[in-house]
């Protein structure tokens, strides 16, 4: 896809004074050069034209409050004091995989005071003798070369100057809303606790009310048979082994006699 149809999509309705973030990887630039870019773009800080086949960045119109700058896999060679003139601002440079191949080269990223990420991977000027010494040496504003610093440490993963500004609070403030999360996790887990503990008790009590009953039935039972032998206490004694006789199903003997008589 051509430069200038991509810039088109990439706008989406929006002006360019609108665009703080521009992406052109992968279209093709028109011979080497960048077209369809404006300083209509004045608010734009990412630029990123990773592998469109530039020769040079000439045609960069100006872009003051540009910051990070990806060109990346592409066949500059030189003319890098373009970026001086026209992103007076920049803190992070990408030129890994272009055709760079003596330390002179750099000379002209002197003029650039924010200057603290340089990434040159891939270029032949990294297989000179010294060449992060003389790279440092030349260019004191920098803080990183291809990822590390002059003591050989590595840069962390996101660099907030390189980045933008504000990234440092928004990342605070990511912190301040995971610490409110585990916060809210923790009291619902308090909640989920103490619901279970309520339902063991209403649980422990419906078991308890229900012991109670079945000893109230008991004892009402107890109750009942300890009357009926009571009222049998009271019956004449021959009434008594009488009732007795029926509730087991056998006839009295005398009954019997009796009715041999008649």
């Amino acid at each position: 896809m051509e430069m200038k149809k991509r810039l088109t999509l990439e706008l989406r309705n929006k002006k360019p004074g609108e665009v703080k973030e521009l992406v052109l990887d992968n279209c093709r630039s028109d011979d080497g050069k960048i077209v369809g870019l404006s300083s209509d773009f004045e608010n734009l800080e990412f630029l990123s034209m990773i592998n469109i086949n530039l020769l040079s960045v000439s045609n960069l119109p100006k872009l003051s409050k540009l910051r990070k700058l990806e060109l990346s896999d592409n066949r500059i060679s030189g003319g890098l004091e373009v970026l001086a003139e026209r992103t007076p601002n920049l803190t992070h440079l990408n030129l890994s995989g272009n055709k760079i191949k003596d330390i002179n080269t750099l000379e002209p990223l002197k003029k650039l005071p924010n200057l603290h990420s340089l990434d040159l991977f891939n270029c032949e000027v990294t297989m000179l003798i010294n060449y992060r010494e003389s790279v440092f040496t030349l260019l004191p504003q920098l803080t990183y070369l291809d990822g590390f610093d002059a003591d050989d440490q590595e840069a962390p993963d996101s660099d907030p100057e390189a980045d933008g500004d504000g990234l440092e609070d928004e990342y605070e403030n990511g912190e301040g809303e995971e610490e409110d999360d585990d916060e809210e996790e923790d009291d619902l887990d308090e909640e989920v606790i103490d619901d279970e503990e309520d339902e063991d008790d209403d649980l422990e009590g419906e078991e308890e009310e229900d012991g109670v009953d079945d000893e109230e039935e008991d004892e009402e039972e107890d109750g009942e048979d300890d009357e009926e032998d009571e009222a049998d206490d009271d019956l004449p004694r021959g009434e008594k082994r009488k009732r007795n006789l029926e509730d087991e199903g056998e006839e009295d003997p005398e009954d019997e006699e009796d009715d041999e008589d008649d």
